[in-house]
């Protein structure tokens, strides 16, 4: 959907949001589930290595990889689709192919790929939403990874393999697998769009609940402070 229309269901948000608190302990929008780590994870490597999440909005996705110890910058965009229509306008129609992505590049000494998979599937957002997550509907939003490397993809589909068998969601996982063809930066309103934007209702409903349990459900690998796209490139 465009950034007008998600702006647009903010009230709608903030009216749920109130009603919520009324009833519930928990603001959070979804629940995030706890479930094991990967029986099989890639091997150990030297420099910065690159892992491509798509989970829905691009706003949370990224809002939580910032938040997560390991991770040098998370950067929002979009994969799945061609150069040429890798902007917000023409994704926003669904046609392109392309999903919102967020680019994130990790020291493998710090936080290995099964653990940001870990934290994709159980934080992020919920893997049996088929081509939507939340409020957001369209194969824009749907819930994919993008490998950069065949071994990637093998632990990938592993895990998803081990998550359904374990049945720790009530439903199949949806999540599709495939390689990485391109990744192209999301425009620069996007970028570090939840921190900046702290109080916007479609955050605070939606995306505030998952730094929470980020922090709640892996606490030695939360960040208070966020590495934001911002600070990395004023240090390039």
């Amino acid at each position: 959907m465009r950034f007008i229309s998600r702006l647009a269901r903010s009230a709608a948000a903030l009216s749920a949001l109130a009603l919520s608190a009324s009833f519930t302990p928990s603001l959070a929008a979804e629940d995030a589930v706890v479930i094991p780590p990967p029986a099989l994870d890639v091997s150990s490597a030297d420099g910065t290595q690159t892992a491509v999440f798509a989970g829905g909005c691009f706003w949370g996705v990224q809002g939580v990889f910032q938040h997560t110890a390991g991770v040098l910058n998370a950067v929002s965009g979009y994969s799945g689709g061609s150069q040429a229509t890798a902007n917000y306008t023409a994704i926003s129609t669904g046609a392109t192919g392309h999903a919102e992505a967020v680019e994130i590049k990790y020291n493998p000494k710090q936080i290995s790929y099964g653990q940001l998979l870990q934290i994709f599937f159980s934080v992020v957002h919920d893997p049996t939403q088929l081509n939507r997550q939340g409020p957001d509907v369209g194969t824009q939003y749907r819930s994919a990874i993008f490998t950069v490397n065949d071994e990637q993809k093998k632990v990938a589909d592993a895990y998803i393999a081990q998550l359904d068998a374990a049945r720790v969601y009530k439903k199949p996982i949806v999540t599709k697998v495939g390689p990485l063809d391109g990744f192209y930066a999301a425009e620069a309103y996007h970028q570090d769009y939840l921190t900046l934007h702290p109080t916007q209702p479609y955050i605070v409903y939606n995306d505030l609940p998952k730094i929470e349990n980020l922090k709640k459900l892996f606490p030695k690998d939360y960040l208070t402070k966020p590495t934001l796209v911002s600070s990395a490139r004023a240090t390039n």
